[in-house]
């Protein structure tokens, strides 16, 4: 914005100036805006008696995102200056910048201040309350609400109703719902959403049918809430409606929101389905957001190769687009390209810290100490950028992968903030790879007391002990969980067969095609066992240790639901066709080694995601090296 008449401001009033600085925050113009607030300063104007100028300018940092300069005016202006906007404006922008903290503080500011609570004071605290599922703050905010007389404004209690949904307290936002005299699209949208989340898809059908207008936000939230819950055909159903029936064009939201969910189920199908439709409405000029999330998708579902093809061919590209395929290497374990493409990255964009997350964990995956060391110590002096403590979690699983565990010890103890559950949790794994049973006791403690409800670290610690020849140690661990009724999260394992999701669990028995699967499960485990697998017993928690214990055991490994969706994939596909499986959990050691052989006697490719990597099994051996 270029105006010749700012020459003349000197001899304006503050009354004049005020709504060319609100022009400048409607448009965002950030740079015309500090002239403004220079010309403000040097001409004393801001020192006039009632101009508010400085809370206007406040108002124009705030929505532009500048909130550094927003605080510092905020701190200036004298407090019986200031309104619920000004307090609001700043909370607000707290909000924008994902500082949920900051505005809670703020809240709390307002209260020790005396100053006006207004419903936009509100929809600010349920915002942050809702970004960090604090329900104890949300519930007194609540009831300031129902005091106040808010609980008619329809905005107040969206943000209340979505509070509620986000924390998983679904009575209280359909209570809250319920007793809403006027309801609008968003207040619908919020219970959907709110519901499909935590009761599921059919319960989150009836409120979408409820529905007595349905926008575009709403068919999202379903149609991403059937394909993220594995259910591809009704998505499709709901897709075609809105495309095809009610001529709804899909803006690039709805297109990440659809990427994002295929990436989370593993569902391909859709996810080019998404491809073909953006370049058909977008053309090669895609929107790089839309970009991204193809890439990712791609990543995310086992497709490492097409989503190179993807980036490569995207004509700009930025830092979230080069961290997308950075992290998507590292998943596949592809270290060494990770290495060999940052210089061509720094050439083209600025890195930040999830560039070097992503860098640190596929030196991690990939064994390269050397490289993540590197990177790790050049953090601050070679780029600027202080180690948080994701960067310490990934060196502490480098350092530990690699067998260094009194190095990786050492750098928790230097760290300059406390270690937090991801931290000591990868240490533990650690421990488990390499047989460090002190320690692992030592750390269990320290994480019982971060996350007593957290069942992996008792079921690790209790393999060690199995492992250790100490199988009453090992039990004593899991019945102090039972005691707890705290239970031990299943593996689940799924595959994408003709356009349907199949689900297994170990030792399922309820999949239509039961039969066939074990009868091919009885087949395979021959074939292996003539090929020289040897079941791995050792990590097995059973009481006793006669033969019909040893016999439970193999049962039981023999029917991981790894390996029965491997049976089904085998079964229900094409000889030579890939199979994609999708793990909830990391893939246990014999089942590792089992598809290890099952790739080479089957002569197939077999990608198997987990809760960690990429495994890509073929001609009996995979690409994580065995070093996972």
């Amino acid at each position: 914005m270029k105006w010749p008449i700012l020459r003349a401001f000197p001899s304006f009033s503050p009354r004049y100036l005020r709504p060319f600085i609100r022009i400048c925050a409607q448009r965002s113009a950030l740079t015309t805006g500090k002239k403004l607030h220079a010309m403000v300063l040097t001409t004393g104007l801001s020192t006039t008696e009632n101009s508010f100028l400085l809370n206007t300018l406040l108002h124009l940092y705030a929505s532009c995102g500048d909130i550094s300069s927003a605080q510092k005016l905020f701190d200036e202006i004298p407090h019986s200056s200031k309104d619920a906007a000004d307090w609001t404006s700043l909370m607000s922008s707290f909000s924008r910048q994902n500082r949920p903290h900051d505005s809670l503080l703020l809240f709390a500011q307002m209260l020790e201040k005396g100053a006006e609570i207004d419903d936009v004071a509100m929809v600010c605290l349920f915002s942050a309350c809702a970004w960090l599922r604090d329900v104890g703050v949300g519930s007194q905010g609540h009831g300031r609400v129902v005091k106040m007389g808010f609980e008619r404004r329809v905005k107040v209690c969206n943000a209340l109703m979505d509070m509620y949904g986000k924390s998983g307290m679904v009575e209280e936002m359909r209570s809250v719902f319920s007793e809403m005299k006027e309801k609008n699209v968003v207040s619908w949208t919020v219970v959907l959403d709110g519901v499909l989340k935590w009761e599921g898809v059919s319960n989150g059908r009836e409120v979408f049918d409820d529905m007595p207008h349905c926008n575009e936000v709403a068919w999202t939230i379903m149609i991403v809430g059937y394909v993220g819950n594995g259910f591809s055909k009704e998505g499709f159903l709901l897709l075609s409606q809105i495309v095809f029936h009610l001529g709804i064009k899909l803006n690039y939201i709805t297109l990440c929101s659809l990427l994002s969910a295929c990436a989370q189920s593993g569902d391909v199908a859709m996810g080019r389905w998404v491809h073909v439709y953006g370049l058909k409405m977008m053309g090669m000029e895609m929107d790089i957001m839309v970009e991204t999330a193809l890439l990712d998708m791609y990543a995310k579902c086992g497709r490492i190769d097409t989503a190179v093809k993807v980036f490569e061919c995207m004509p700009r590209r930025n830092v979230v687009s080069w961290n997308a395929l950075l992290s998507g290497l590292a998943m596949h374990g592809r270290g060494q390209l990770v290495i060999n493409m940052f210089p061509r990255m720094i050439k083209e964009v600025l890195p930040d810290d999830l560039t070097f997350i992503a860098i640190l964990i596929a030196c991690s995956h990939s064994g390269m100490i050397d490289q993540g060391s590197y990177y790790f110590n050049s953090l601050q002096s070679v780029y600027g950028i202080t180690p948080k403590i994701d960067h310490y979690a990934c060196m502490v699983d480098l350092l530990g992968r690699a067998g260094r565990l009194e190095e990786a010890e050492t750098l928790i103890n230097k760290m300059p903030i406390p270690p937090n559950e991801v931290v000591l949790g990868s240490l533990l794994g650690s421990c488990n790879s390499h047989g460090k049973l002190q320690l692992a006791e030592r750390l269990l403690q320290k994480l019982i007391l971060m996350n007593p409800c957290n069942t992996e670290y008792h079921i690790l610690v209790s393999n060690m002990y199995a492992l250790a020849g100490k199988p009453d140690k090992a039990n004593a661990l899991r019945k102090v969980l039972k005691t707890k009724g705290i239970s031990k999260v299943p593996g689940m394992s799924s595959i994408h067969v003709d356009g349907q999701l199949h689900q297994f669990s170990a030792g399922d028995k309820s999949h239509p095609k039961t039969r066939e699967i074990y009868i091919m499960l009885e087949d395979m485990i021959q074939r292996l066992q003539s090929a020289g697998y040897v079941p791995n017993l050792s990590a097995q928690v059973f009481p006793g240790d006669d033969v019909g214990v040893e016999l439970e055991k193999e049962q039981a490994l023999f029917s991981h639901s790894e390996k029965l969706a491997v049976c089904f994939g085998l079964l229900s596909t094409k000889p030579g066709k890939p199979l994609y499986i999708f793990k909830n959990i990391r893939i246990c050691r014999d089942c590792h080694a089992a598809i290890k052989i099952v790739s080479k006697i089957y002569d197939r490719e077999i990608i198997v995601r987990d809760r960690n990597r990429f495994h890509c099994f073929k001609q009996g051996s995979c690409s994580c090296s065995d070093f996972w």
